[in-house]
């Protein structure tokens, strides 16, 4: 096929040998299979700030640190250096969360380089060599949901440990291969600490996920994994071994009104993101 013009340039530098097809294209991003070498990879080229749909981007941004100074200025500012600033750290953030959650035991994709907007990495596949299906493609056993859903549980659990929210997660970014899941897509991950929508996030997350599995084996349904595992990461007693029993007793304290207006607001926005999953799958 046709070399799309922002890929171009990793052909030039020897880095991509030939373009195969375009895998998908998303809410923040086009998605090709490439040739390097012997290797078939994909590079994921992000759309900028005015061609992305990704909803709300500053929430998700809230509380990353940017490691240069002059950077952080220019993006409160807002000026156009700040704005390529902006983007750059929005790209960047992947590339960051990829390899410290790799380092903490949760299966991403392997990233290669990103270079003027372009992610390289690990092309994932299923068995036969095909490029492996979204986990919403796919059909479980009551047992298989059981089994996958308490390895996704220990994967959030580990992502949150290293203080990362996907921000973003359901069965429309995880894939599956013949090991089990795969999580993908983290430009939006959030810093668990720093940003002040994080325990909404971190709920739409967990129970995105439960609420797939749940289809296939309802006992999940009853379960509060959302909020045992919020519970012990803010008491610090979470850690990645920590053993979850999927129950969560409320206190007696007075509701937080605040925290359930963003809970409802959280799922109004993932009704949304749901359409536009199923739009990208059409």
């Amino acid at each position: 096929m046709k070399i799309p013009n922002r890929i171009q340039p990793l052909v030039d530098d020897g880095l991509i040998d030939d373009v195969i097809s375009r895998l998908k294209s998303g809410k923040e991003a086009d998605v090709y299979t490439v040739r390097c070498g012997d290797e078939i990879r994909c590079a994921k080229v992000y759309k900028e700030a005015t061609k992305r749909s990704f909803k709300q981007a500053v929430h998700y941004q809230e509380g990353r640190k940017v490691r240069n100074s002059r950077s952080a200025r220019a993006m409160g500012k807002g000026s156009r250096f700040g704005r390529q600033q902006q983007e750059e750290s929005w790209q960047n953030a992947e590339v960051d969360a990829l390899f410290k959650l790799a380092n903490a035991g949760v299966r991403v994709p392997q990233p290669y380089i990103c270079l003027d907007g372009v992610l390289l990495m690990e092309l994932i596949t299923d068995a036969n060599g095909n490029v492996a299906p979204r986990l919403s493609d796919v059909t479980f056993t009551s047992e298989e949901a059981i089994r996958d859903h308490a390895v996704m549980m220990q994967y959030i659990v580990r992502m949150l440990c290293v203080g990362l929210i996907h921000g973003d997660l359901s069965e429309f970014n995880v894939l599956m291969d013949e090991q089990g899941p795969i999580i993908i897509d983290l430009p939006q991950a959030v810093d668990a600490s720093a940003n002040n929508l994080a325990p909404g996030m971190f709920a739409r997350d967990v129970n995105n996920i439960t609420h797939f599995y749940g289809q296939f084996a309802p006992s999940l349904l009853k379960t509060r994994y959302a909020k045992e595992i919020w519970a012990l990461y803010q008491e610090g007693k979470l850690t990645p071994e920590t053993v979850l029993t999927g129950k969560f007793e409320e206190s007696n304290q007075a509701a937080d009104v605040g925290a359930i207006l963003e809970e409802i607001k959280a799922a109004e926005e993932e009704q949304e993101r749901r359409r536009e999953g199923r739009e990208e799958e059409q």
